[in-house]
């Protein structure tokens, strides 16, 4: 019915759609895997399942609720709304104080307490992270 060069056109077309399609589905699937999303504490409080996933929160530190241990910190991050706990191991930024604005990327442990493997603080004094500023503004 089709000729030689049809046959041939057919299979590199489908073989190309097939690669193109393959190759959509492994870029989307590595995308899921590195996307970690922001949240506030108090949508953290709002949400009616937590996420077994890697998150970010943002807010700002609370005064005097920094405690060290050999080499575990535990701080409360707060957007003046609602608050959460957060233990983290490792070394601090130089730039981590109270009252200042951090976010920490981890693991919800429940809705009041978060395990850091990653703790960001401000760049200057004028710098906050544009997710926990409009999660301040919010309040």
């Amino acid at each position: 019915m089709f000729g030689r060069k049809v046959k041939l056109r057919i299979l590199f077309i489908s073989l190309a759609f097939i690669t193109l399609i393959l190759t959509i589905f492994l870029i989307l699937k590595s995308l899921e895997e590195n996307v970690v999303y922001f949240q506030s504490p108090s949508e953290i409080r709002k949400t009616t399942e937590l996420s077994k996933k890697k998150i970010r929160i943002g807010g700002m530190v609370k005064k005097n609720s920094i405690s060290m241990n050999t080499n575990q910190v535990n701080f409360i991050i707060t957007d003046f709304k609602n608050e959460i706990n957060v233990s983290y191991k490792g070394v601090l930024p130089n730039l981590f104080e109270e009252e200042k604005g951090v976010v920490a990327e981890g693991y919800l442990k429940d809705r009041n307490f978060f395990s850091a493997t990653k703790i960001l603080a401000k760049h200057d004094e004028n710098y906050m992270p544009p997710e926990v500023k409009e999660a301040l503004k919010e309040k």
